[in-house]
């Protein structure tokens, strides 16, 4: 493993552009994007519920309900194909994983607006291992009371972007869309829900 810190002030963020090898991440894509059960999550903005720009997939321990965005979700059963994957991980960061949200985004008018990843089931500085397949993307980040504080990259195929701390706490981010043409992009942010 090479994660490499990334700079950023009041964040603890480290990536590493080449974690999964081309071959493994290839077949990691082809199988999940055939096998997980991908379906549009309804979510509230401005108190107007509407569907998600993206299609997804809660996958999961028995007991990792999550709830986002006043919708509760039941974590569909681990595929086979991502039980090394979260394996790996666990080891590497010496973090445990009872949970995954996969989503897909099909082309780049798919995206994910901005948010931070604090729900209280997530605990005060939750570690999230985001691993990314397909088309590369560019992924940002702002922070909540500075937005000078910024930083966007590529996320490519087969990379890993691990953010912990207070990161969440102090920053945003987004996938945002973009008008180029793009293939489809698989991403699987891995965490640990805790009970409430």
């Amino acid at each position: 493993m090479s994660l490499s810190p990334l700079p950023l002030a009041d964040a603890e963020l480290a990536f590493d552009p080449a974690w999964l090898a081309p071959t493994r991440a290839d077949a990691l894509f082809a199988g999940l994007r055939g096998q997980v059960p991908w379906e549009v999550h309804r979510i509230r903005i401005f108190g107007r519920e509407v569907d998600s720009p993206r299609l997804s997939c809660w996958i999961g321990d028995p007991e990792a309900r999550y709830r986002y965005s006043g919708t509760l979700f039941q974590p569909h059963p681990w595929p086979d194909l991502l039980r090394p994957v979260r394996d790996r991980l666990e080891e590497e960061l010496g973090a445990g994983f009872n949970s995954v949200l996969a989503n897909l985004y099909r082309n780049g008018h798919d995206a994910m607006g901005w948010h931070s990843d604090d729900e209280p089931e997530l605990g005060p500085a939750p570690v999230i291992a985001s691993l990314s397949l397909g088309a590369a993307r560019r992924f940002a980040l702002r922070h909540r009371d500075d937005p000078a504080r910024k930083l966007a990259f590529e996320l490519p195929h087969g990379s890993l972007l691990v953010m912990s701390g207070t990161t969440q706490r102090c920053y945003r981010h987004s996938l945002p869309r973009t008008a180029r043409p793009v293939g489809e992009r698989i991403s699987l942010t891995f965490r640990t829900i805790r009970p409430r």
